[in-house]
């Protein structure tokens, strides 16, 4: 019987776990996980703390029932200290301190990513939280509950959620960003626009702002540094970035990659003789780029770890690589991204042009139809490269990238955007879909140009 070792239980761990299983239900599959909370949907947490999920059980995406009925032997509150990768055994150690050997055939490293703390004094002051865990989760929503205001470092996909989540509910917040725009996955254009949504719903968003001190004083904390006054708050939120989480593979010898990424070739084969490794802690093919990035991205995860268990059992399926697609809900906004932008475009050698384009998200004599800001960036040869939207999160924005995206993954021109046979009824698109007149709006843009 072959005896799989999965370390990782989050989206990566449970799909390599689960297609193993579903592949050859008599492997053995052994999935190891840090913490209590196996296949938790950590997407979900800043609407946990917003209260629009109230039960935080809400977020598995499995029970631990579901997940041992499937066959898989749960190791909880277990870390994986060590992998011999030529004796093949892996050293596991216990929540009680208790260390053991275990040994496998194939193992799947699937140890995710770690929030990146900044060279901040005074980050570890009380009151200071990165948010990545269910344990982050908990002992920020503990603080939550005596809180009034809060201050959120770091004005990315996390920060943004969370201002939405803590102004919904009822807390006071000030988003400090050191770049010229929030969510700078976006191009400024549409950074500033989330950046008034912000305003709007009463967070004092401010750019350009570099943090370089938290100091606690009296039962507050203060936030300062350059760019900014600085700001108070009973609480302080760090959620910048995030690295691979690499130390166990590093000891074992295992390549690293981009931004010390796990290295990976497209079948999720490590350097080291029956390792794999997926998700967030592994680089990742860019489908564009036609070379290895490091994208940490849930719908990533899950594909590359589906990989990684179908060939631990000598299957032959390779990624086809990631576009960077993604979409975030702030407030009443969706704001959405697939391919490449202008400046990562130009960097990559191609000859972009980037046209913006604003389009009613369906037909305007039915009620409710609302604007969406469109950016479309394709070679200057005809390529499309990429495409960013902003909109009201109930026009379809996502359905809107996801066009773009397929487009993208199929390697079509700009013009043949407006070939696609896209769906029509007035209450949700027009004849020409928002999609296909931003295409034809590029290509006209190019031809004046």
């Amino acid at each position: 019987m072959t005896h799989l070792l999965v370390i990782g239980g989050s989206d990566a761990g449970i799909s390599a776990s689960l297609r193993a299983r579903e592949l050859d239900p008599g492997v053995d599959v052994t999935m190891v996980v840090a913490d209590a909370y196996p296949n938790f949907s950590i997407c979900g947490i800043p609407f946990y703390l917003s209260g629009e999920t109230p039960d935080w059980h809400d977020l598995a995406h499995r029970t631990r029932e579901e997940i041992e009925a499937s066959g898989l032997s749960l190791r909880l509150e277990t870390r994986a200290v060590k992998l011999d990768v030529s004796s093949r055994v892996a050293t596991l150690l216990g929540n009680r301190g208790t260390e053991e050997r275990c040994p496998y055939d194939k193992v799947v490293v699937a140890t995710g990513a770690t929030p990146i703390r900044p060279p901040i004094e005074g980050i570890e002051a009380e009151g200071v939280h990165v948010l990545h865990t269910m344990d982050d989760t908990f002992s920020l929503g503990e603080r939550l509950k005596s809180t009034s205001s809060a201050v959120i470092v770091g004005g990315g996909y996390i920060g943004l959620e969370m201002a939405d989540a803590l102004t919904h509910r009822g807390i006071g917040v000030t988003l400090l960003e050191q770049a010229p725009a929030v969510m700078t996955t976006v191009d400024v254009e549409l950074g500033e626009i989330v950046g008034r949504t912000l305003r709007d719903h009463g967070v004092v968003a401010q750019t350009s702002a570099l943090v370089k001190r938290i100091e606690r004083s009296a039962n507050v904390l203060e936030v300062s540094g350059e760019g900014f006054e600085p700001v108070v708050g009973d609480v302080v939120l760090v959620v910048v970035s995030v690295r691979p989480d690499t130390e166990l593979a590093e000891a074992a010898g295992i390549e690293l990659g981009v931004r010390g990424a796990i290295r990976v070739d497209r079948s999720m084969q490590t350097s080291a003789p029956g390792v794999l490794a997926a998700g967030d802690c592994v680089e990742t093919w860019h489908r564009i780029l036609e070379r290895p990035s490091y994208m940490p991205l849930g719908t990533t995860a899950h594909k590359q770890g589906r990989i990684a268990g179908e060939n631990a059992l000598g299957g032959k399926r390779e990624f086809q690589g990631s576009l960077g697609t993604q979409v975030v809900k702030v407030f009443d906004l969706a704001v959405a991204r697939t391919g490449l932008r202008h400046i990562e475009a130009e960097e990559a050698g191609f000859d972009p042009l980037t046209a913006q384009f604003e389009a009613w998200d369906h037909k305007v004599y039915y009620p409710g139809a609302q604007r969406m800001t469109i950016r479309t960036t394709g070679d200057r040869d005809g390529r499309l490269l990429g495409a960013q939207i902003v909109g009201d999160y109930r026009g379809q924005v996502a359905k809107r990238v996801d066009v773009f995206a397929a487009a993208l993954y199929s390697g079509m021109s700009v013009d043949e955007l407006s070939d696609l046979d896209l769906s029509y009824t007035p209450p949700l698109s027009s004849p020409w879909d928002p999609v296909q007149m931003a295409a034809q709006n590029w290509s006209q843009s190019l031809a004046d140009a």
